[in-house]
């Protein structure tokens, strides 16, 4: 599944090429005013950030929501107390545009992620030319060389790279590129299988420093406080919130599920509570 999501992204790149070349695309994203801040927007807090995801569709689970007005569903976002907008631009299986995204970065104050399958450097200026502050980057699809060379452009342009991992050996290859964000993604994205306990396994392998990003498997508030527990700085949400309506309050929910609102931000232990 991931090598044909990647092929088909590579595909629409060269497409677009044709008509707007790589010369004019980095212009547009020289042109654009400076990237926000996401890794200030992210940084560890007494709560859990959200990274709340607009997203029409999924390769597992086809159709979620139609999402008529991406950006009038952001402002919700905003409104409900996210940290910044997650956006999918893959057309074919997600149902998601570069549009959606300007829309998005239009109409919002927080930064803005363009989740793709990012494997060129067109897809990064597009990003930015788009308005994104954030750009994923999937270590699965890239060779190492390629991680870090992309890493670096993204930097360069003046945002931040969401590295994301699936497992332990992905963890030490996203951290030879010393992100600022990492990732671990629940859903394994050649089967689109859910490991639900992969992010507690994990999370002791991403040093201080780092911003600890949980994605995927949340369904309820409790899913995000086990999260927290865990030691997550942040969570991404998708599914959760364009499949159950009113956006403000389930992010909401989500916030004030979380343990740190009681306490202290977690330490960093790699053990995690089930709050279920």
């Amino acid at each position: 599944m991931l090598a044909e999501l990647v092929a088909g992204a590579v595909a629409d790149a060269a497409a677009r090429r044709e008509s707007r070349s790589l010369r004019r695309v980095e212009a547009d994203a020289l042109a654009r005013p400076a990237a926000l801040d996401a890794a200030a927007a992210l940084a560890p807090a007494d709560r859990v950030r959200i990274i709340a995801e607009v997203k029409r569709a999924s390769p597992s689970r086809g159709p979620l929501a139609a999402i008529a007005d991406p950006a009038a569903l952001a402002v919700s976002y905003e409104t409900g107390g996210a940290s910044a907008i997650s956006v999918l631009t893959e057309q074919h299986r997600f149902g998601g545009s570069l549009a959606d995204l300007e829309a998005v970065r239009a109409a919002v104050a927080v930064p803005v992620l363009r989740k793709d399958f990012i494997v060129e450097e067109y897809q990064v200026l597009e990003a930015r030319a788009a308005g994104a502050d954030l750009v994923l980057l999937i270590v699965a699809a890239l060779d190492q060389a390629t991680l870090a060379r992309l890493h670096g452009l993204i930097a360069g342009l003046g945002m931040t790279a969401l590295v994301e991992a699936h497992d332990a050996d992905e963890v030490e290859r996203a951290l030879e590129v010393g992100p600022a964000l990492l990732g671990i993604n629940a859903r394994n994205l050649s089967t689109f299988e859910l490991d639900r306990d992969l992010f507690a396994r994990l999370v002791d392998r991403i040093p201080a420093g780092v911003i600890r990003v949980a994605e995927s498997a949340v369904r309820e508030p409790a899913d995000v406080a086990r999260y927290r527990a865990a030691g997550a700085d942040v969570v991404l949400v998708g599914e959760a919130l364009v499949t159950a309506g009113a956006p403000v309050g389930r992010i909401r929910a989500f916030l004030e599920a979380e343990p740190a609102r009681v306490g202290a931000v977690p330490e960093r232990s790699g053990a995690a509570e089930d709050p279920r």
